[in-house]
């Protein structure tokens, strides 16, 4: 299974295991209840060397909530933020050489209403 498809799987368990999330969607929902995280697409580029494969990939979560404040949104970013660090090492067929917290932000859009923006950068080697 290529490398983009691994993590996918791995994440996805992992998000699923956040306690507080209505759901894991890999895109937006069709119909769902906040709280609850997006999947986004990943970002993949090459990150291999002469003889092994490898690849950098940006993983991009996103939540969405309907409360009076953030700190919901707070805890459970956090909570995906661990999920994902806690992302087995060991994936079939694969290597996590590095997972890092590139970016997270969040937002308060009309009132009410929060998003949190969870960006991973993870550094994967093809296994031997």
């Amino acid at each position: 299974m290529s490398a983009e498809r691994t993590l996918q799987a791995a994440a996805l368990a992992a998000l699923r295991a956040v306690a507080g999330l209505n759901g894991v969607f890999l895109g937006p929902p069709v119909r769902a209840t906040a709280p609850f995280a997006e999947l986004g697409d990943l970002i993949a580029i090459d990150w291999g060397t002469k003889d092994l494969a490898g690849r950098e990939i940006r993983l991009l979560v996103t939540l969405r909530d309907a409360a009076e404040g953030p700190e919901r949104i707070e805890t459970l970013a956090a909570g995906v933020g661990a999920a994902i660090e806690a992302i087995p090492r060991d994936l079939p067929g694969w290597r996590l050489a590095s997972v890092v917290l590139a970016r997270l932000r969040i937002t308060g859009g009309s009132p009410g209403q929060w998003s949190a923006s969870v960006d991973y950068r993870i550094r994967m080697m093809e296994a031997l």
